[in-house]
């Protein structure tokens, strides 16, 4: 049943997002817009908030990197937030996974009060997440940007 769920909510967001991206005139892979051109609706914002390893590589971590790798945003986030900074600071395989997002331009950000509250924020840092309170950036990324919850 879980597994059906997270297939319907997958299927859903990427119509909704390919709709919203429709009229895009594509920029290759290896072509990267120079940031003053990024249009605000060219921006998302990834939530995890699980500390449920499938939702990650099921569904956060594989559409967040697809997002960012396939050019369907042209600046994408992930912020890391409550119990999963505690999944990624004890997974390997997660965190091999964020450092390939990273390299691929992905923005990762975790929750300081968070990653303090689980005792893992140098770990965090270790693996190339900036780790900074986000309370006012939550907000402004739910503003000003398209912003994803899971």
């Amino acid at each position: 049943m879980k597994q059906k769920f997270l297939l319907a909510l997958m299927m859903g967001l990427f119509l909704s997002i390919s709709g919203l991206r429709a009229a895009e005139v594509r920029v290759g892979n290896d072509e990267v817009k120079n940031k003053s051109e990024i249009n605000e609706e060219d921006k998302l914002v990834v939530v995890w908030t699980s500390a449920d390893k499938e939702v990650a590589m099921k569904m956060v971590f594989m559409y967040t990197y697809n997002a960012k790798k396939q050019a369907w945003w042209d600046d994408v986030t992930l912020l890391v937030w409550g119990p999963s900074s505690k999944l990624l600071s004890q997974d390997k395989e997660l965190q091999d996974y964020v450092k390939k997002m990273i390299k691929s331009g992905v923005h990762v950000m975790a929750c300081k009060a968070c990653a303090d509250e689980y005792d893992v924020a140098d770990k965090l840092t270790e693996i190339g997440v900036t780790v900074k309170h986000s309370g006012q950036d939550l907000t402004r990324f739910i503003k000003d940007r398209k912003v994803v919850t899971f």
